[in-house]
């Protein structure tokens, strides 16, 4: 049966870690419901795939435990846990043909050949390999026999979690947009514990329900696909998340106003009153959210075009403001500007955040 996960834990590959730097994992504290679909995403090295090792068993924290279902499996073998784990890279058996590599797993298990031969018909089903249940995995292509290793993975109805290590990495574009959507059906249908750990924003934020933002060791914030794109709660997640990014500008609060280079705006009273008791802070605001005019309008700041993309479905432009860059995402039609034009951009509104030593300010 699907599991709760909790973790409260910290890892380090050194003996005697002393500096954050030591750490693959700083502190943290972390629950996946049972029949939650979850990904881990961050750049290389942040620790998504030490802390999926850790969940699975292949790697025992240095410092803390791992819970299923409130037991403390921290010293307990993938076997015991009950997890099925997927590699970037396609574990099978070459001379089996796709039926007996789905069977594989339900055979270790002594189940009643009755019971694998309809369960290893319903995965194969809904990974659309039905039609190749009797051809030998050796002659398959990289996507097909990377789908046999999600089945394989998905086969057992009894796992506690199935893990994926960055699964789609070696598919063809396409068919990756084919198997998340493959894979956020299995989820609906089955309700397992899926987790699963990427670099690409795209793949977990179509896939989890819930995403988990990495960096240097830190899982900086854990939201919905909404909460990662409205309210960046750390600036790094504001330029992780988004294409391009969030805009950030540096700027000093005076009382009721905001100093932007030479430029005041007003303020809200409601954002005064956040922004009380502070000096220092950064505005952040993304591209769709900047509007961009042709006039000197109240509480704007004249910028000037250096570049316009289109990019087929919208366009970017990309301005310098007060020393700083800002983008603007338009729809097709919006009013030409042209390189080298000056116009005028607003960016205090209801999407506007923040921060302040990188945190949002609440």
């Amino acid at each position: 049966m699907a599991a709760r996960i909790d973790l409260k834990l910290a890892h380090s590959y050194q003996a005697n870690p002393t500096q954050e730097s030591d750490y693959a994992l700083l502190p943290l504290e972390m629950s996946f419901r049972a029949g939650g679909a979850y990904a881990l995403l961050g750049p290389s090295g942040c620790g998504k795939t030490t802390l999926l090792n850790i969940m699975s068993g292949l790697v025992r924290p240095s410092q803390g435990v791992v819970l299923f279902d409130g037991v403390d499996v921290t010293e307990k073998s993938p076997q015991v846990r009950n997890i099925a784990q997927v590699f970037q890279f396609p574990v099978i058996y070459d001379t089996m043909t796709v039926a007996e590599n789905l069977a594989f797993p339900l055979r270790n298990r002594r189940m009643l050949e009755k019971d694998i031969s309809k369960r290893v018909g319903q995965i194969a089903e809904m990974l659309e390999l039905s039609g190749q249940l009797n051809q030998r995995a050796s002659g398959l292509s990289a996507d097909a026999k990377q789908k046999i290793s999600l089945g394989r993975g998905l086969v057992r109805p009894d796992v506690s979690a199935i893990l994926f290590d960055e699964p789609l990495t070696v598919i063809d574009p396409h068919l990756k947009w084919q198997l998340r959507r493959k894979l956020k059906q299995v989820h609906q249908e089955l309700k397992l514990t899926l987790i699963y750990v990427t670099h690409d924003q795209v793949e977990a934020l179509t896939f989890a329900q819930e995403v988990v933002v990495m960096t240097r060791g830190k899982a900086v914030q854990t939201g919905t696909a909404e909460d990662l794109f409205e309210r960046p709660t750390h600036t790094f997640v504001g330029h992780f998340i988004g294409s391009p990014g969030m805009n950030f500008l540096q700027g000093r609060v005076d009382a009721k106003s905001l100093e932007l280079g030479n430029t005041r705006l007003d303020l809200t009273q409601q954002q005064a009153h956040d922004l009380e008791g502070l000096s220092l802070i950064k505005l952040g605001i993304r591209p769709e959210y900047v509007e961009v005019l042709n006039h000197p309008s109240a509480n704007t700041l004249a910028a000037k075009v250096e570049r316009i993309q289109d990019l087929g479905t919208s366009v970017l432009m990309t301005m310098e403001c007060v020393g700083q860059l800002v983008r603007a995402r338009l729809p097709l039609n919006y009013q030409q500007f042209t390189v080298g034009s000056e116009v005028h951009i607003a960016l205090l509104g209801k999407h506007t955040c923040f921060y302040h030593n990188e945190e949002l300010v609440a």
